[in-house]
């Protein structure tokens, strides 16, 4: 994983992640307050066979905005190793191909434990799901 700036906003960072991002397409993106935001462009290879949104998509964007948040959580410069430990979804409306967004703010913890609440919305700002997440700092290997 590595930073760069965001090309159409030089005050934001953007998460350059090999793995899962580059299968699936999402964008990671840090604000100059520290806000995590993640993006996805819905394609026909994000919908399930009725042709909406699958839910392992909307997991998949949630566990990730929410898992920079808590990293951001326990060091504000994002470098904090950590594991999902647990993530309750709610999915709330259904959509087709179209940009989506998911935002978190983390509402507590401590030293290696922090609690994240995220949601998703359409371009419209129409909520599709809510998250609630659990994350524990390790010690990478």
């Amino acid at each position: 994983m590595r930073f760069e700036p965001d090309p159409q906003d030089p005050e934001t960072l953007m998460i350059v992640d090999p793995g899962c991002q580059q299968l699936v397409g999402y964008e990671t993106r840090i604000d100059a307050t520290g806000a995590c935001t993640v993006s996805l462009d819905v394609g026909p290879q994000h919908l399930n066979r009725h042709g909406i949104l699958h839910g392992g998509m909307v997991a998949t964007v949630l566990d990730v905005v929410c898992g920079n948040t808590a990293s951001r959580y326990f060091d504000p410069e994002g470098h904090a190793a950590l594991v999902t430990v647990a993530l309750n979804l709610s999915y709330i409306a259904a959509m087709g191909p179209g940009l989506i967004t998911a935002t978190a703010r983390a509402t507590g913890g401590g030293k290696s434990t922090a609690h994240v609440m995220g949601e998703l919305r359409d371009e419209e700002g129409r909520l599709l799901a809510t998250a609630t997440g659990i994350f524990r700092r390790i010690t990478k290997r």
